[in-house]
C-alpha cells in the first residue's frame, strides 16, 4: 500500500510540476502531461482515499484519516463520500433511491425502479461522455448539492454545521484549483483554451476509469435491485444482500487488480470493507465457495471487457424496458 501511494502520488503530481515549470511549449506534450495526470488521479481514488476513508488502509486512525485527505488533494471531500460511499452505497446498495451511486439525473437510468424516459434507449452510447465528465461534476457543484441534501436527512446538524462543511470543501478545493488550473494558465506558454481542454482531458481519463470499475459491479443484468416492503425491510440479511448486489470481474489479472485498487473484487470488498484490497484475491476463494455452499448467487466475469459488455447490455435493457419487463429478465 505504501509503495503505491508513492506511485499513485507521483504520478498525479510529477506531471503537473512539470506542466507548472512552464518548459511546456507542445499542445501534445500538455495533453498527454495532463493525460497521465488523470490515471495517477483514478489511481489515489480507487487504491489510496478509498482504502483509507474505509478504514483498511492502515490499523491507525490517524493513517486512515491522513490518507483519505489525498481525495481533497484531487479535488473532491472526504468527507462527504464517506457519507455517499460508505453509509449510503454500502449500506443500501443497489436500492433504488437509497443508494447513492444508481441516483442518476434523469438523463441516466441505473436502475428499473427509476422513471423511464424515451431517450434512455440510446443511454449506453452517450453515458461515455458522462462517466468521463463524472469527476468534473465533483470538483464543482456535486459536493455542494449532496451537503445541502445530506442536511435535510440528518448527517449535518444545524446550519452552523452545514456553513463549515461548506467551507472545508471550499478551503479545499481552492488549492487544488490553484495548481491544477490557475497555475498552468499562467506558466504555460499556449492558449488558454489549450490548457483548459488538457484539463478537461485529464478528468476526462479519470472519469471513465472510475466510473467504469465502479459501475461494472452494480449495473449488470445478473444483478439484482431489491425494493423494500411497506415497512421499509428489505428480504434477505445484509450479507446476501451484498452478494445479490455486486459483481466481480477479472479475478485471475494480478496487474489490473493492483492498479484499481482490488475493487475487480467488489463483492468481497462490500462484505469486508473494513479489510485493505491487497487481501481481496485470498478472499475470494473462501467467499466463493462459502457462497456455492449455501446456494447463494456468487456473480463474476472472467475479464473486464466481458463484464463492460453485460454492463452495456444492462444500460440498453435499463433504456428500452419497462418495469415489469425489465424486472422479470434481470431475476430470469
Amino acid at each position: 500500500m505504501v509503495l503505491k501511494t508513492i506511485f499513485m502520488l507521483s504520478l498525479f503530481f510529477m506531471p503537473l510540476i512539470v506542466v507548472n515549470s512552464g518548459l511546456i511549449s507542445s499542445p501534445i506534450i500538455l495533453f498527454i502531461l495532463y493525460m497521465l495526470s488523470g490515471l495517477g488521479m483514478a489511481g489515489i481514488g480507487m487504491g489510496v482515499m478509498h482504502d483509507a476513508i474505509h478504514g483498511s488502509y492502515s490499523k491507525n486512525a490517524k493513517v486512515n484519516e491522513y490518507m483519505g485527505y489525498t481525495l481533497n488533494l484531487i479535488g473532491a471531500n472526504a468527507t462527504i463520500w464517506k457519507i455517499q460511499h460508505n453509509v449510503l452505497h454500502h449500506t443500501y446498495t443497489n436500492i433504488d433511491e437509497a443508494d447513492d451511486d444508481i441516483s442518476a439525473p434523469f438523463f441516466l437510468r441505473f436502475s428499473p425502479h427509476a422513471k423511464r424516459y424515451w431517450l434512455h434507449r440510446f443511454q449506453h452510447i452517450y453515458i461515455w461522455f458522462f462517466y468521463g465528465f463524472s469527476t468534473l461534476s465533483w470538483i464543482t457543484a456535486k459536493d455542494f448539492i449532496r451537503i445541502n441534501r445530506y442536511s435535510k436527512i440528518g448527517f449535518f446538524n444545524g446550519k452552523n454545521e452545514v456553513k463549515r462543511a461548506v467551507l472545508k470543501v471550499i478551503g479545499w478545493k481552492l488549492p487544488y484549483y490553484s495548481y491544477a488550473l490557475a497555475l498552468p494558465l499562467y506558466m504555460v506558454s499556449l492558449s488558454p483554451w489549450i490548457v483548459i481542454l488538457a484539463f478537461l482531458s485529464m478528468h476526462f481519463v479519470t472519469g471513465l476509469c472510475i466510473s467504469m470499475v465502479f459501475q461494472t459491479a452494480h449495473v449488470m443484468p445478473s444483478i439484482e435491485f431489491p425494493l423494500p416492503d411497506e415497512n421499509g425491510m428489505i428480504a434477505s440479511d445484509w450479507s446476501t444482500h451484498q452478494l445479490a448486489t455486486t459483481c466481480n470481474y477479472s479475478p485471475r489479472s494480478k496487474l489490473f487488480s493492483w492498479l484499481i485498487g482490488g475493487l475487480n473484487y467488489q463483492i468481497e470488498h462490500h462484505l469486508f470493507p473494513n479489510i485493505c484490497h491487497v487481501h481481496y484475491k485470498k478472499l475470494s476463494r473462501i467467499v466463493a465457495d462459502t457462497a456455492k455452499e449455501y446456494g447463494i448467487p456468487y456473480n463474476s466475469r472472467k475479464t473486464f471487457i466481458s463484464a463492460i459488455g453485460d454492463h452495456i447490455k444492462m444500460l440498453r435493457q435499463l433504456g428500452k424496458m419497462e418495469l415489469v419487463g425489465l424486472s422479470q429478465d434481470v431475476h430470469r
